[in-house]
C-alpha cells in the first residue's frame, strides 16, 4: 500500500526479435516502437480503467536468426538457452521475445522466479510476434494487448479467472469473481453468484484486444506492491 496516485516506475524494456530465417518475424523497428507505445496507453489507463503509473522505456532492440529459439515452446531447453544469451538488464528491466510463443499468443514470468536458485535469467515476456499492432491477427489479437496481459503477469497480476468463484479468486477485491475465461467479448457474462457481472473487459481476462479497456484500482495497487517488494 505505499504506492497510490504518485507512484512512477520507469520499466527499462530491451526487446528480442528473433527469426528462423531473418525474414518470417523480422518485426520491423516502428512496430517495436508502437508496440512500447502500447504498454504506456494501457498501462496509464488511456482507454480506460485506472493509471497503474507504469511507463515503459525502450532500451534496446535485437535481432537473432535462430529456428530453434524462434519455434521455443515454454520450459523448453531453446527457451532456457534464448533468454540465457539474450536477456539484458536486472531485476527492475523487462526483457520482451517476440517469436512464435509455441502454441500460445505468449507466456511470462511471475516476478517471484527472481528469487528461484539460479533462475532470474528466465526472467520476462515471450510474445507471438503477430500480436503486435498490425502485424496479423486482425481483428481478434492484433492490437497490441498481449503483450500488455503478459507484462500484466511479469508485474504479479493473475488472470481474473483465477481461483474461480471462491473467495480469492485473483486477489484483487475489485475484479468480480469469474469462473472461466472469457473468450471474444460477452457482455453480460456472469459465471459467479456473487455479485459483478464478470471483467471481461479487463486486460487479465482472455476476451479478444477489442474488447480490452481496463486494469483496476486494486490492480494498480498489487502491481505497484509487488513492483517495490520484487523489483524497484
Amino acid at each position: 500500500g505505499k504506492g497510490g496516485k504518485d507512484f512512477r516506475a520507469a520499466v527499462p524494456t530491451y526487446v528480442h526479435v528473433v527469426t528462423p530465417d531473418g525474414v518470417e518475424g523480422n518485426v520491423p523497428l516502428s512496430k517495436v516502437r508502437e508496440q512500447i507505445r502500447v504498454l504506456d496507453l494501457t498501462f496509464r489507463g488511456y482507454y480506460g480503467g485506472v493509471d497503474t503509473g507504469f511507463d515503459f522505456d525502450l532500451a534496446s532492440v535485437d535481432y537473432t536468426v535462430n529456428a530453434d529459439w524462434y519455434y521455443a515452446n515454454y520450459g523448453s531447453k531453446a527457451e532456457r538457452d534464448m533468454k540465457a544469451a539474450l536477456r539484458q538488464g536486472g531485476s527492475d528491466a523487462l526483457n520482451i521475445y517476440l517469436a512464435t510463443a509455441g502454441p500460445y499468443l505468449g507466456w511470462a514470468t511471475f516476478p517471484s522466479a527472481l528469487k528461484a536458485a539460479g533462475q532470474a535469467y528466465l526472467d520476462g515476456v515471450v510474445v507471438d510476434w503477430k500480436s503486435l499492432p498490425g502485424m496479423g491477427y486482425y481483428p481478434r489479437f492484433d492490437l497490441g494487448f498481449t503483450a500488455t496481459h503478459e507484462v500484466g503477469h511479469w508485474i504479479s497480476l493473475y488472470h481474473t479467472f483465477q481461483g474461480g468463484c471462491n473467495r480469492w479468486g485473483d486477489y484483487v477485491d475489485d475484479t468480480p469473481p469469474q469462473r472461466t475465461p472469457s473468450f471474444g467479448c460477452p457482455v453480460g457474462k456472469d459465471t459467479c453468484a456473487d455479485p459483478g457481472l464478470d471483467p471481461i473487459h479487463n486486460f487479465m481476462d482472455y476476451s479478444d484486444d477489442p474488447c480490452y479497456t481496463e486494469f483496476t484500482a486494486g490492480q494498480a495497487e498489487r502491481m505497484q506492491d509487488a513492483w517495490m517488494y520484487w523489483r524497484a
